[in-house]
């Protein structure tokens, strides 16, 4: 025996093994359709009898471990299901003696067998047959699984009639020597009649008796049976079959014990009839499996005694495993034998909770050498090892052997690599080493597992990727191993994982979108957070001359309304959340906002940020990319994203798209935690008009410092008494709104108005008349500028008359045009050392500062 079954368990020691196969040409799939429907009769209670019988169904059996019959009897093949397709009486005959071809491959061992067979009709088909049955077609058969239960009652009649003629001592009859194939040849000319052969008979008959007993379902006379084989096999050091006798008396006591199965919950089977009357008899009391003997005659005192001393208890159970695994290691042939009865005890271990012994019997089945496997052998050995790992707990150590059956696929000596496999097993690896391909659980800032581990993992996903022919999914991986393991890359490591990205990317740019594989599993996007990393996202308003502010009628009182205070705290709290969320300043629809972000290289080589713009939400913005270039390893260094929204609102900034390695990412803020921001929503309020001034009299060297409502455009002019001066004002739309109103005003800005008349004088009508105003029309305007002093006050007003003059300023003409202001410098005070003799010549020297304001938007 060179296959190892690995799905083994316990409790399938009372089952009987049964093969279903095709006989001729039969479609896979309608083949499966019926084996799944004769599988699913895997326990039938018998009749007349409170026993049941389990049966294990098989569509592949090899005919070599059939011969390990006589040594465990649930590993013989007792029934055989044949199914055919037959479409003519002509292929009748043909296909018969295929059936019975058949049944001579396990005849020496079939209690029983049955053909089905599909499509024939006529008078074959109405034959009256006990070991065919005839369907007219594949979705027309249902009495399928009654068949089978009949079929499975017949082969208890055999079982239960071998077993009573092995179980009867008779006197005088020669016991004979059950031997498993590789022993054969080592009892050729043995003495038979000696007293240490007869032991050597008995006890192995003994064991094979238990072995019958446990299949048809007399659980108690079984652990009775191997009782007895072990105290004489043990005699005569008949290892083997001692071994064979311990694990058959586990197997009882694991039954008895766990009737729920140990093979997990899919395997698991149902309690028997036995065990489930006995609960009804006892209900309220504890729980007691052999209520009910295997005969369903009601048990006395005595047999319930003798069940639960011969039954091992669970910590029994696991030593006597421990000690038939021994004997089965003495024996170079029987490392199958042994490395299933490591799986069962396993099993059973992850029942009891117990890991780490279940550890000790993996670890121990991992060196079992069973000679020469194939490459899928080897495959299914490491991926059974690492789904019990997974059973017991061990998720890295499952993972380990789970990765050792993916490289297996891909081994140099297979023709046809199984990349496709490979990747799949790698990808079932990723739990067991912490790793997951969502970049979402690696925001948290806690590394869980090694790294350098799953660097190597999630570099050999990219390579099976690329071998399946996937560039997709090989950038998908490659772009989540630099984001997520950029920490622990060297230099070298970051240098070369790049340029490995810039390969594959020039043949198959990344992206965000998800992707799916054939198995349903999605992979989600990567976005490039730490290519550049953001440390701040800062909005910035608008410069001088494009910002906007609500302004009164300039002839308007400019008294501002104070309204009552009202406490609410329901207020407050919604304006405190406003300003959390909404900066105060304002955007203007159409003109170019401006993102001010704080990034840093991490790379030890210069960063080049193909594209790089801003995500928002609200209105229409239209994102203006910009193109970066990061000296290695910068500190700190500001960059300025811009954007022009199309549409008035509210308007968020969400994060920012880039463009680097070939690979696009769109970064949101709200996965960024360690991002400062003072705020990420402003307003974008409607186009306003656009003033262009400029006048006829030159600057003055002494600007006006405006106030925050107010944008000056400073002139100079001196003037002597009495003299006067036009002042010509050009106004020029430059935006793109047209231009509706004009007011203009005047005011003065020193406090001794008693000293001056009206300086300035106007008329608007031709201006007016103009409007609206176009974008890009100009309007002109005159101002007559008319000096007249009363020098009325004397010497303390000759005083004040000194060289720096009387300044006088006008107020805004309407102009939301923006200019550079520069402090005003600070005037020379008034009464200090200067020509105060020629009266008759003061020069007067009057400074006007022209404003020009357009009314953006009522109050």
């Amino acid at each position: 025996m060179s296959v190892p079954d690995y799905m083994q368990c316990a409790e399938d020691h009372q089952t009987v093994l049964v093969v279903v196969q095709p006989v001729g040409i039969v479609p896979e799939d309608q083949f499966f359709r019926i084996y799944k429907r004769i599988a699913s009769v895997a326990q039938v209670s018998i009749r007349d009898s409170q026993r049941n019988l389990y049966i294990r169904y098989r569509h592949h059996y090899l005919p070599e471990n059939n011969e390990w019959g006589d040594f465990q009897t649930h590993r013989k093949v007792v029934g055989l299901i044949s199914v055919t397709t037959c479409g003519s009486a002509k292929e009748w005959p043909q296909t018969l003696d295929r059936f019975h071809s058949q049944k001579e491959v396990f005849g020496a061992t079939l209690y029983d067998s049955r053909l089905l067979v599909f499509g024939l009709q006529g008078e074959i088909a109405e034959q009256q047959r006990t070991d065919v049955a005839f369907y007219s077609s594949y979705d027309d058969c249902p009495n399928v699984e009654k068949r089978v239960e009949d079929f499975v009652e017949s082969i208890f009649i055999v079982l239960e009639s071998k077993r009573l003629d092995r179980a009867t001592d008779k006197s005088g009859d020669k016991i004979p020597l059950l031997c498993v194939p590789f022993e054969k040849k080592d009892f050729v000319g043995l003495d038979t009649d000696s007293r240490h052969y007869k032991k050597r008979c008995q006890g192995r008959m003994r064991k094979h008796v238990g072995d019958l007993c446990l299949q048809a379902g007399m659980l108690q006379d079984a652990l009775v049976h191997y009782h007895m084989a072990v105290e004489l096999l043990r005699s005569v050091n008949d290892f083997l079959w001692l071994g064979a006798a311990l694990e058959g008396l586990c197997s009882a006591s694991v039954i008895f014990h766990y009737p729920g199965g140990t093979a997990g919950k899919a395997a698991g089977r149902k309690p028997s009839l036995a065990q489930g009357q006995g609960q009804a008899a006892d209900a309220g009391k504890r729980h007691r499996p052999g209520a009910l003997t295997a005969n369903g005659i009601s048990a006395d005192t005595s047999s319930e005694i003798g069940r639960a001393k011969n039954c091992l208890g669970p910590e029994d159970i696991i030593e006597k495993y421990k000690e038939a695994i021994s004997y089965y290691g003495k024996y170079k042939n029987a490392g199958v034998i042994e490395l299933e009865a490591c799986v069962k005890a396993v099993r059973v271990l992850a029942i009891q909770k117990r890991a780490m012994e279940a550890s000790e019997f993996l670890q121990n089945a991992v060196y079992i050498n069973l000679g020469q496997l194939s490459e899928e052998e080897k495959i299914q050995r490491y991926s059974i090892l690492s789904e019990l790992y997974h059973l017991i707990g061990f998720h890295r150590k499952s993972a380990f052997f789970k990765r050792v059956a993916a490289m297996q696929c891909v081994a140099p000596t297979i023709p046809e690599p199984g990349w496709r496999a490979c990747y799949k097993l790698l990808l079932e690896t990723l739990p067991g080493y912490s790793l997951s391909l969502d970049p979402k659980d690696f925001s948290k800032g806690t590394h869980r597992g090694w790294a350098a581990v799953q660097m190597r993992l999630l570099h050999e996903l990219v390579y099976a990727s690329r071998r399946m022919g996937n560039p997709g999914l090989s950038v998908r991986h490659l772009s989540f191993l630099l984001q997520t393991m950029l920490d622990f890359l060297s230099d070298q490591e970051k240098k070369e994982v790049t340029q490995s990205l810039e390969n594959y990317t020039s043949k198959c740019p990344g992206g965000m979108e998800v992707l799916t594989l054939p198995d349903g599993l999605k992979l989600p996007p990567v976005a490039f957070t730490k290519l550049p990393i953001i440390r701040s996202v800062k909005l910035l308003d608008l410069p001088v001359s494009l910002r906007p502010h609500k302004q009164k009628g300039l002839l308007e009182n400019n008294m501002s309304s104070k309204s009552p205070f009202i406490y609410s705290p329901i207020i407050m709290h919604t304006r405190g959340e406003e300003r959390n969320k909404k900066i105060e300043f304002q955007w203007v629809q159409g003109e170019v906002c401006e993102v001010q972000l704080m990034v840093y290289n991490p790379m030890p080589f210069e960063l080049r940020v193909e594209h790089m713009g801003l995500l928002t939400s609200g209105v229409e913005f239209e994102a203006l990319p910009a193109a970066l270039s990061l000296p290695a390893e910068s500190g700190l260094y500001p960059v300025t994203l811009v954007g022009v929204p199309r549409t008035a609102g509210n308007i968020t900034v969400n994060g920012y798209h880039t463009s680097v390695f070939g690979v696009t990412s769109d970064c949101l803020l709200d996965g960024l935690p360690s991002v400062l921001t003072s705020g990420c929503m402003v307003e974008v309020i409607p186009s306003l008009p656009r003033l262009q001034l400029s006048t006829s009299l030159p600057r003055s060297a002494h600007p006006l410092q405006p106030s925050k409502e107010e944008l000056s455009s400073s002139v100079s002019v001196q003037l002597f008494n009495g003299e006067t001066q036009h002042l010509t004002i050009t106004l020029e739309n430059i935006g793109s709104e047209d231009l509706e109103t004009l007011e203009v005003a005047s005011k003065t800005c020193n406090t001794k108005e008693k000293l001056f008349g009206e300086f300035l004088s106007w008329d608007l009508d031709e201006a007016v008349s103009q409007l609206p105003l176009k974008p890009g029309q100009s309007v002109t305007l005159t101002v007559n500028i008319k000096v007249r002093l009363d020098f009325s006050g004397g010497e303390n007003l000759l005083q004040d008359l000194n060289d720096d003059g009387i300044s006088v300023t006008g107020l805004p003409i309407s102009s939301p045009l923006r200019q550079v202001l520069k402090p005003r410098a600070e005037t020379k005070p008034l009464g200090s050392e200067s020509s105060k003799t020629d009266y008759n010549h003061v020069k007067n020297r009057v400074e006007y500062d022209i404003q020009a304001a357009q009314r953006l938007s009522a109050d």
